[in-house]
């Protein structure tokens, strides 16, 4: 109710989707079951309306709900706050999300009902619709303001798909490997790093085997700066795991010494880039040794899980991955525009500065026949695109104040 794409008229929008839907046969007056005859293939669907206010009527479709136990109970479930609490629907094969929620949390738990395994059940999918900012400062003169706001909702769609991978994946233990010691008895859960500080207070180890690193992952999924800093590709990947996630372990856990802040951050950066590698087994060539070797494949190539240490995990960026997988799956338009509002809210670009540059962009334009490019390496033509970018926005300041 509360995201962009919301009319803010939520009975009006589930009448909305139930005329998409198809034809409304009748509705149990026990169950307050909707019977409908879906238009796409004409079969008979049986919706439920969680949306709905009347105490009465909404006990009445909980209770079935709570109750059902076959994937012919129930088809579809139209909901807002309790898509992600008072019921269990296993057979969920589809989760599909209209606007963004401000917590990843909850993001997490209405996926989490498609995920449950269920007999018959072979996949599920989230989708998750957000405005397109392409479409905003267009002729209908949407703010800056909108923009800034829907960029934010996909780098955040970007955190959910990336939170997903970790939620998803089989659970690691993460051991410190000792030089010039045997090699130790593992399984295939454990994983041995040279140079991993394993947890050696009672606060790191709560930390790591509750919950609570869950939620931490997700704060640093939703944390704008490191995202920024991924979507943008500006920023080394040890500046992000060394400095930008050890200061955010500061702030989400008080009172935690600098040693303590380091266990912490090997076990993130080391869970988050492994768990997004795919792991294989190999038999080994080597005559003098047995049995078969573990790969980790990251970035098609392939490292020995035994050669693993926090010097080559601290150049990896788990993030960036994401953000190039978006990259060819969106518009070059909508692409631009991310990294536009991007390179925007990171520049200190004056009016002064812009008014002193203006004339170097009609020069440049001039010798090269285009406008100065955002992407390119050269540090001066980048500045004069982040110019012309200011200039744009204050130009459609001053339209909307003038019409206005």
């Amino acid at each position: 109710m509360n995201s962009a794409e919301s009319t803010k008229k939520k009975h009006d929008e589930v009448n909305h989707i139930l005329d998409i839907i198809g034809t409304i046969n009748f509705i149990d007056p026990n169950t307050r079951v909707i019977h409908m005859t879906r238009k796409t293939d004409n079969k008979k669907v049986k919706v439920a309306d969680l949306v709905e206010d009347e105490p009465q009527t909404r006990n009445k479709i909980i209770s079935y709900l709570r109750r059902m136990n076959s994937p012919d109970d129930i088809d579809i479930i139209i909901a807002l706050g309790m898509a992600k609490e008072g019921f269990d629907w296993p057979q969920c094969e589809h989760a599909l999300t209209v606007g963004y929620r401000n917590s990843l949390t909850e993001i997490v738990q209405i996926i989490g009902r498609t995920t449950r395994d269920s007999e018959g059940k072979s996949h599920a999918k989230f989708t998750n619709l957000i405005f397109d900012p392409t479409y905003a400062n267009g002729d209908d003169g949407d703010s800056d303001e909108d923009v800034k706001i829907t960029v934010n909702n996909i780098l955040k769609a970007i955190a959910v798909s990336l939170l997903m991978e970790q939620v998803l994946a089989p659970n690691l233990k993460f051991k410190t490997k000792k030089p010039h010691v045997a090699e130790e008895a593992s399984d295939d859960d454990t994983i041995f790093i040279h140079g991993f500080k394993e947890v050696s207070t009672d606060k790191t180890r709560s930390i790591i085997e509750s919950g609570e690193i869950n939620d931490f992952k997700a704060k640093i999924l939703q944390d704008r700066e490191i995202l920024e800093a991924s979507a943008g590709g500006h920023i080394e990947p040890e500046v992000i795991n060394k400095i930008l996630i050890p200061r955010l372990i500061q702030r989400e856990f008080q009172h935690l010494s600098e040693a303590e802040v380091e266990e912490i951050r090997h076990h993130v950066i080391a869970d988050s880039a492994i768990k997004k590698s795919k792991i294989t087994t190999q038999e080994t060539k080597d005559p003098s040794a047995t049995g078969t070797k573990r790969l980790l494949e990251a970035k098609d190539k392939f490292v020995n899980i035994d050669d693993l240490s926090m010097d080559l995990i601290d150049k990896i960026n788990p993030f960036q991955e994401a953000f190039e997988i978006l990259s060819k799956s969106v518009t070059a338009s909508l692409l631009k525009t991310i990294k536009h509002t991007i390179h925007m809210n990171r520049s200190k670009i004056t009016a002064e500065e812009a008014e002193i540059l203006y004339p170097k962009i009609s020069s440049f334009q001039k010798n090269h026949n285009r406008l100065p490019d955002l992407s390119s390496k050269d540090p001066g033509e980048q500045r004069l695109a982040e110019a012309l970018l200011f200039l744009a926005q204050k130009r459609r300041e001053l339209r909307r104040t003038s019409a206005a």
